[in-house]
């Protein structure tokens, strides 16, 4: 794969059959996965239900004056407090749930915790964006249909991604693909009215906002428990496995590194600082574990300098669960991490922290030094593992630095995070028919296409060309037949004679005009408008029960199922709906244009089931 996120010119997605971009799994299999994340997606909709009862009994508690009434408010309170409890307990449950995780092929390993995927409401962008475009770029919003229908069904599709690196890619795609989004059609200075609400993973607590930025960093979240649970699923018995979970955690503390410091302010308990702090040091010290056991696989021997290997590599990862454990036990995280996530933390910082004590004292008792060994070399790794030298031993000239005597904790391999790479992905612009994306976007403004009637005199245009997709009039003869029809120098070419012009360059379109000859020229141009200056925008935030440290600066609104009576959208679909049948139905813009005669142009083909956009090896969900 390249590195080219914009194409040089606009090129063709493929047809279905040659698959577009990558499938997502049928969220209906019967796996031990899809069941736990099924039950998520239900739970997350009683609490929701739940925490919308309180705020409405909170409400009348403040309103009511009769005692009576008070009173029985107050009973109904404490009922919905309980019940809430219950119903995060039982999140809670299903997060600690581990067990369905882990490589079912391999004999008993100690277990390791991965992160369950975000949920999240279906989003229905037609509506907005067709009104977009023809708002903003003037054009037809039609021609973009199967654009806005592919882009529907791609984030259908990162719903249920597969557990290997095709799933990954495929998230990955679409967090690219929203970056292209977000260029041309959420301009700073205003709302488009989409709301994307997503579920806390570990609080079930639904946070809502309209604006990308939510849903970029809930697909990064994805993203890194997508990793979690790649690196669970990877055979631990064999050294090629176990490279793979090493690898998939420093990937997944890389993600959640990378969401913590570029998105700073998500209003999501589980995307907050403090959090992600905490998980990334949960998957370091996982990889950390996974690398002692790699080091223990070809089996041990009961030999001086291995041990002594061995119990530093223990004692690293007893000191990186201790670390762990610690962050755990601090506000403000201390309360929404699952006590069985700290449990184990706290085991296995003893367990690692014993097995070194374990091969020391091996190396001790069983081994003697005899005449012939490199005496050197034995006492400084000796030394190393006390915090104060024995007596009658005599430190060597280049263990005289106190500190590192002191250190036992010590491992060959330092696991460190590891960054996403979104540049290997390749992605293409759904809406790159618009027009290149460094002129084309939501943050500049132009007037609308006009139509330029003129003829090139003895061949000579009247004007140069300048720039390269799209290219722009330069140095305008103002007594020439273009300036004459209203041509401006600073123009930007976008069609000769009907024909696109916006991704060709400079010398294809000026060969188009010389084409031409003496005959009547038939040219649209644009003019780029300033900027104008607008209120600052607030990003409307929707967080229930979240504290105010975690939220960005927002407005409340209230949101509900319920939608604005003026606004004209297309039937919700329900959470197991992963078809491409109803995302695909044509939603009328809310703006139109005057019918001009014009063909519509041919519907792309439509899928024959809605299972042929889902992955047919289900093992993988």
């Amino acid at each position: 794969m390249t590195d080219a996120l914009l194409p040089a010119a606009p090129q063709p997605l493929e047809k279905e059959g040659h698959c577009y971009f990558r499938k997502g799994c049928n969220p209906l299999a019967q796996t031990g996965r899809s069941k736990l994340q099924n039950q998520r997606a239900a739970l997350n909709q009683k609490i929701l239900k739940a925490m919308r009862m309180r705020t409405g009994a909170e409400n009348l508690l403040k309103a009511a004056t009769n005692q009576k009434v008070r009173e029985q408010v107050r009973l109904e309170l404490s009922f919905l407090n309980s019940d809430l409890q219950m119903l995060k307990e039982e999140l809670e449950g299903l997060n600690i749930s581990v067990g369905v995780y882990q490589n079912t092929e391999e004999a008993f390993t100690i277990p390791l915790i991965p992160l369950g995927l975000k949920e999240t409401k279906d989003v229905d962008f037609s509506v907005a964006l067709k009104d977009f475009i023809l708002e903003h770029y003037s054009e037809d919003s039609y021609l973009y249909e199967n654009e806005i229908a592919d882009l529907m069904d791609l984030r259908q599709a990162c719903r249920t991604p597969s557990r290997n690196e095709a799933g990954v890619e495929l998230l990955m795609s679409y967090f690219l693909q929203l970056g292209f989004v977000e260029s041309r059609f959420f301009p700073p200075t205003r709302q488009m009215g989409i709301l994307f609400t997503w579920y806390d993973s570990l609080t079930g607590v639904p946070v809502s906002q309209q604006n990308l930025l939510l849903e970029k960093a809930s697909i990064l979240f994805n993203i890194g428990a997508l990793y979690t649970q790649i690196g669970t699923r990877c055979n631990r018995q064999t050294e090629a496995g176990l490279e793979s979970t090493v690898d998939s955690f420093q990937r997944a503390a890389g993600v959640l590194n990378y969401l913590k410091e570029t998105f700073t302010h998500t209003p999501s308990y589980d995307m907050s600082p403090a959090m992600l702090s905490v998980l990334v040091k949960m998957m370091l010290a996982q990889a950390q574990e996974s690398t002692f056991e790699k080091v223990c696989l070809p089996g041990l021997q009961n030999e001086f300098f291995l041990l002594v290997k061995v119990a530093q590599e223990a004692a690293k990862v007893g000191e990186v669960y201790r670390q762990l454990h610690a962050a755990m036990n601090q506000e403000p995280v201390k309360e929404n991490i699952p006590y069985s996530w700290a449990s184990l933390a706290c085991v296995k910082a003893h367990h690692y922290e014993a097995l070194a004590h374990y091969f020391t004292a091996t190396l001790l008792i069983d081994h003697q030094l005899k005449p012939g060994e490199d005496e050197d070399h034995q006492e400084k790794c000796l030394s190393q593992l006390y915090s104060h030298m024995p007596e009658g031993l005599t430190p060597l000239g280049t263990l005289k630095n106190v500190h590192q005597r002191q250190l036992l904790a010590k491992t060959e391999r330092e696991v460190e995070i590891i960054l996403p790479q979104f540049s290997k992905v390749t992605v293409t612009d759904f809406f790159q028919k618009l027009g290149p994306l460094s002129v084309f976007s939501a943050n500049k403004r132009w007037t609308a296409p006009r139509s330029i009637h003129f003829t090139a005199e003895e061949g000579d245009l009247g004007f140069t060309l300048r720039g390269n997709s799209p290219v722009q009039v330069h140095f305008l003869d103002p007594y020439c037949s273009a300036a004459e029809a209203g041509t401006k120098e600073g123009d930007y070419i976008v069609a000769i004679q009907d024909v696109d012009c916006k991704w060709l360059t400079l010398s294809e379109v000026m060969k188009m005009l010389k084409s031409f000859g003496q005959n009547d020229i038939e040219m649209k141009v644009v003019s780029l408008l300033d900027a104008t200056s607008s209120m600052h925008s607030k990003c409307a935030t929707y967080s229930v029960g979240m504290q105010k440290t975690y939220s960005m600066i927002c407005l409340g609104v209230d949101v509900d199922d319920k939608t604005d009576k003026t606004k004209k959208v297309s039937k919700k679909l329900s959470f197991l709906s992963w078809g491409t049948n109803k995302n695909r139905q044509k939603s009328a813009s809310t703006l139109c244009l005057p019918s001009v005669g014009v063909a519509m142009p041919p519907v792309k083909k439509k899928l024959s089931s809605p299972f042929s956009l889902l992955n047919t090896d289900s093992s993988l969900y």
